[in-house]
């Protein structure tokens, strides 16, 4: 790509907007030409589409360009919420982030004290790869970090997977989709060895010189596969629901180069709604446009039993709390009551892409002294709760 003068890469530059308006999060799936798809859909050439992201990523805008994955439906996963000391706290998120390949979204989260809940303050997304479990991982963490508990919450279902910061600025408190959200299933899909092999390459981020229209064609070879090769697999694997989007993901928490904040607010609320009405209360909170996340999880007595956790984002409190304010509402016109809600507010927090691979997980117990036997699911239908 042409290097020259410095190419605008803030978010607020026009063409910037436009284009990460799609390619934040509205390319599903796999996506033999994404830059091409990007600028069929936003109106720009392809030429300037690429400069621009690159430009974007060189700047650290875009924090990465990767093809996501349904990891639910790979490997075991769960949000986790640990409690621990607050003299251990960021000696905790720092391991957790930089060690532990298997942690994704890392977050010290506050809430009001009086808040059920309160004194867990470290969360994160945590996924063991096929076969390991993800219970003894995590009791491994708690020994390691110091946390005193921890609790395990695995998505049941899923009703909305998408973070696209640009798209949703400006969105008022109420506005929906007019149908209501799908939910996902978290069944776990087996992979054979090529299918590992093309996943592998499939998944990792690019480089800023790595970006092109022909942006598989190296990936194929580091997969060992010719390119037709590598499109049938990838396109096996989007048919098995495990391929989610192709996404330029956003430095979102911490300011960029050009000092300004994509959003500032992370907001992680919970709902606790009557057993059998879960399914209801999440596709009702997923049509909600500010919504990034939304999910079926079991939050335990810790929690108040919620059951219903969705994220959203904003550069305002109290423009969050007002989204806030009109999903609670929207929930009760249809007639679907809550005991309790609250709001967990994220501050420190680092996002990092999952390790889902079984290989890695031999290296990183081989790195630990850990016999990988001893981590094997022994009781898939065991307890999950608090340990």
């Amino acid at each position: 790509m042409p290097s020259g003068t410095a190419l605008p890469s803030a978010t607020n530059d026009p063409v910037n907007a436009a284009i990460l308006a799609i390619s934040e999060d509205r390319l599903s799936g796999f996506q033999e030409d994404p830059f091409g798809e990007v600028a069929a859909r936003c109106g720009i050439p392809v030429e300037t589409v690429l400069e621009r992201v690159e430009a974007m990523l060189r700047a650290g805008t875009i924090r990465r360009v990767r093809q996501t994955l349904m990891a639910t439906n790979l490997a075991e996963g769960a949000l986790v919420a640990w409690q621990i000391s607050p003299e251990r706290l960021d000696a905790a998120f720092d391991y957790l982030y930089k060690e532990d390949p298997f942690s994704g979204h890392v977050v010290i989260r506050t809430a009001d004290p009086a808040t059920p809940g309160s004194a867990y303050r470290l969360w994160t997304t945590l996924k063991v790869p096929q076969g390991y479990a993800i219970s003894k991982h995590a009791e491994f963490l708690r020994v390691r970090v110091g946390a005193e508990r921890f609790r395990l919450m695995p998505a049941r279902k899923l009703f909305a997977l998408g973070v696209g910061h640009m798209r949703r600025r400006g969105i008022e408190p109420g506005s929906r989709a007019e149908v209501l959200a799908e939910p996902l299933d978290t069944k776990i899909v087996e992979l054979n060895d090529l299918d590992w092999r093309v996943l592998g390459a499939l998944k990792r981020e690019f480089r800023p010189d790595e970006l092109s229209r022909d942006l598989w064609r190296a990936r194929a070879q580091e997969a060992g596969v010719d390119l037709p090769v590598f499109f049938e697999v990838a396109s096996s694997l989007n048919a098995r629901s495990v391929i989610g989007r192709f996404s330029t993901f956003l430095e979102h928490v911490k300011k960029t180069s050009n000092d300004e904040r994509v959003t500032r607010y992370n907001a992680l609320f919970h709902w606790a709604v009557p057993p059998g009405r879960e399914l209801d209360a999440g596709r009702e909170v997923g049509r909600h446009h500010i919504i990034t996340h939304a999910y079926w999880r079991e939050g335990g007595p810790e929690f108040r039993n919620v059951n219903i956790m969705a994220v959203a984002h904003g550069l305002d409190k109290n423009v969050v709390l007002a989204h806030k304010a009109a999903i609670d509402d929207h929930l009760r016109d249809e007639g679907i009551p809550f005991a309790y809600t609250n709001v967990f507010w994220g501050g420190r927090s680092e996002i990092k892409p999952s390790e889902i691979a079984p290989s890695a997980y031999r290296e990183f117990c081989a790195k630990n002294g850990i016999d990988p036997a001893a981590m094997i699911e022994d009781n898939p239908h065991g307890s999950r709760s608090n340990r």
